[in-house]
């Protein structure tokens, strides 16, 4: 017996917009990574392809193949990656009641969880093979130059961001000024600057960097990453309550060090940020060994 009934899959597909084969603003790549980095599962697994090898169709195979418990956090983290892009583009929801329609039917399902599920447990996904080889590439930066080692270091990123579903995209330029990268963290979007120098960075740098968010759109967010640090009297005179939070070498470090999830390590450091005015917490204090 599927999880959901037709009448209830009606209802999936209509609240993540899987018209069309679709599901929200997934591509293919961008679905896997999201399945992988919150759910632990590799949503591309044949098994998912019974019905068609469109989005809409694998996900509508997945909910119904898999436990009900797994089909349950599932549809959780989609609405909250939907309701993510809802307040990033300030838009209204084209479905009346949708939340409201939305508890009435995980309700419905985990009523249904009192009794033995008879779904399949989803594969699990290892990402730690892909940090191992990030963490080897990374050590063998230290000998390069300058130049090479920052053109590698933001490629490098970019693969990190990319392993943990971060949906990142690579660097751009607009009326003059570079943005090294943005990515997405819980439907919000970040702008990039990453910087691997002998010198800590200091004040200019990230005010110049601020100014940089300053004219972009008003929910825009950045991270600086300084593989040397940040001087202290830059970060005291740089100041509170910003758009930025930042990240070191160290930093990186440790989380790769701990296999710490990308993901968790910056909404720590946000919510850090936001309870605190304070722009760079170090991982360490965040996530004490």
């Amino acid at each position: 017996m599927p999880n959901i009934r037709s009448l209830d899959m009606k209802l999936v597909d209509d609240l993540f917009e899987m018209e069309g084969g679709y599901v929200l603003d997934f591509s293919d790549r961008t679905m896997a990574s999201f399945f992988v980095e919150e759910l632990n599962v590799d949503i591309d697994d044949v098994r998912y392809r019974e019905f068609g090898s469109s989005k809409a169709k694998r996900l509508r195979c997945y909910l119904n193949k898999v436990d009900l418990a797994t089909a349950v956090q599932t549809l959780k983290v989609l609405w909250e990656y939907r309701e993510g892009i809802r307040r990033r583009d300030n838009r209204a929801d084209r479905i009346e009641n949708a939340e409201g329609k939305f508890l009435e039917l995980l309700n419905r399902l985990q009523g249904k969880n009192c009794f033995p599920s008879q779904g399949e447990a989803p594969n699990p996904v290892s990402i730690l093979p892909k940090i191992l080889e990030l963490k080897k590439q990374l050590l063998g930066f230290v000998d390069m130059q300058p130049q090479p080692r920052g053109y590698a270091f933001e490629k490098w990123l970019r693969d990190l961001f990319e392993v943990h579903g971060l949906q990142p995209r690579d660097s751009f330029r607009l009326c003059g000024e570079q943005i090294d990268g943005s990515f997405l963290l819980q439907g919000e979007t970040y702008l990039l600057e990453a910087k691997w120098q002998s010198a800590q960075t200091g004040a200019a740098d990230l005010h110049a960097f601020e100014g940089k968010l300053n004219q972009k759109a008003a929910w825009t967010r950045g991270l600086f990453i300084s593989h040397s640090g940040f001087t202290q009297d830059g970060l005291i005179a740089f100041g509170r309550a910003k758009r930025v939070i930042c990240m070191d070498g160290l930093d990186i470090f440790d989380a790769l060090n701990q296999e710490l999830s990308l993901v968790q390590v910056l909404e720590r450091k946000v919510r850090r940020a936001a309870e605190s005015g304070n722009p760079f917490v170090p991982v360490r204090d965040i996530f004490p060994r």
